[in-house]
């Protein structure tokens, strides 16, 4: 059976909601799945209304998106802080297959990724090989800052963040 599941990497191209070639990390360490999400609010008639991406991310377009089934969750993140999030269902496109797959409503801004995909999503569904990838995998944000940094005067850096490396035999 294993063997004719679908190949994905751990980063792919989803087609969501019209937009097309979304990059999306694929995590099997992760259990759930997220999408990145703003302005999200209930209405008094119970409706999830919510726009996907935010306003600096070339996938937005402002579209409001209304839902009468959504769900809740509380997830923990990996400071073991809890925050309660909707969820709802999405058809995704990933790989050369379309999927129905259940989506935290979130805060994505700071990730490299605006659509993580977790394991529920894709097991059984596919096979992930993390050495196969879509696209390349950007440096984190931080990290393209600091060498930004470093490249503008070496000297400085270091003298700003020596006390930050460690020493040998730490």
């Amino acid at each position: 059976m294993s063997q004719d599941l679908p190949i994905i990497g751990s980063i792919e191209l989803v087609d969501i909601c019209g937009r097309k070639d979304v990059p999306a990390k694929i995590d099997t360490g992760a259990d759930s799945s997220a999408i990145w999400a703003t302005d999200i609010k209930v209405t008094k008639d119970g409706i999830l209304k919510f726009k996907l991406f935010g306003e600096k991310s070339p996938y937005y377009n402002g579209k409001v998106i209304k839902r009468k089934d959504f769900k809740v969750a509380v997830v923990r993140s990996a400071t073991g802080q809890e925050q309660i999030r909707y969820r709802t269902h999405f058809t995704i496109r990933l790989g050369d297959k379309k999927i129905r797959v259940l989506l935290n409503l979130s805060d994505r801004k700071n990730n490299n990724f605006p659509i993580l995909i977790g394991r529920r999503s894709v097991s059984k569904k596919f096979l992930v090989d993390v050495s196969k990838t879509m696209i390349k995998r950007p440096a984190p944000k931080k990290t393209r800052k600091l060498l930004a940094e470093l490249q503008k005067n070496p000297y400085e850096f270091h003298q700003k963040y020596a006390k930050l490396t460690p020493k040998k035999g730490d």
